[in-house]
């Protein structure tokens, strides 16, 4: 894809987002069924079922996706896609790479073996290995709006409120 095509799919959905600011706000929706036998979660995502279960330093034997690696797959997905398309959109020149992401944790915290220990992640790195002829300030500028465009990126640099509940099915 160009600059001219991902332009041509984005300007009516820009005019339409200006016109009607209320059209731009969509609640994007997972779900999953638990199975307490397993301890695992099986969310549908828009591509096929993904089965979560325990990490293996948790005590998972590694036969089920780990919710951490997701988070963190999510995050480079997201910033891919959205390089991709900041560099198709300001023509820099970028054939290929990867994205990879990284995240440190102390498994103490959420085994609830050390209560001072967080639970999550402490540190998360993101870095792209470029196969491209852009400049170091094309390249600055590739890494400015990815990350000040990237949903995952925001979402976890600014985390939104979040509200938990339950209720009896």
């Amino acid at each position: 894809m160009n600059a001219d095509e991902l332009r041509t799919l984005q300007t009516p959905l820009k005019e339409q987002y200006r016109s009607d600011p209320a059209s731009a706000r969509k609640t994007l929706r997972v779900s999953g069924d638990l199975h307490p036998e397993h301890i695992a979660c099986r969310v549908e995502t828009s591509v096929g079922l993904v089965a979560a279960g325990l990490h293996p330093a948790a005590g998972g034997d590694g036969t089920w996706a780990c919710a951490g690696d997701m988070l963190l797959e999510a995050l480079g997905a997201c910033a891919g896609v959205t390089l991709s398309a900041v560099a198709t959109a300001l023509a820099i020149p970028v054939r290929g790479g990867r994205v990879v992401a990284e995240g440190d944790l102390d498994f103490r915290g959420t085994l609830g073996v050390s209560r001072e220990t967080p639970v999550g992640f402490d540190t998360i790195r993101l870095r792209f290995e470029l196969d491209t002829d852009a400049t170091p300030e094309q390249l600055d500028r590739l890494l400015q709006l990815t990350e000040r465009y990237c949903v995952v990126f925001q979402t976890l640099k600014v985390p939104p409120a979040i509200e938990v509940t339950a209720r009896r099915s």
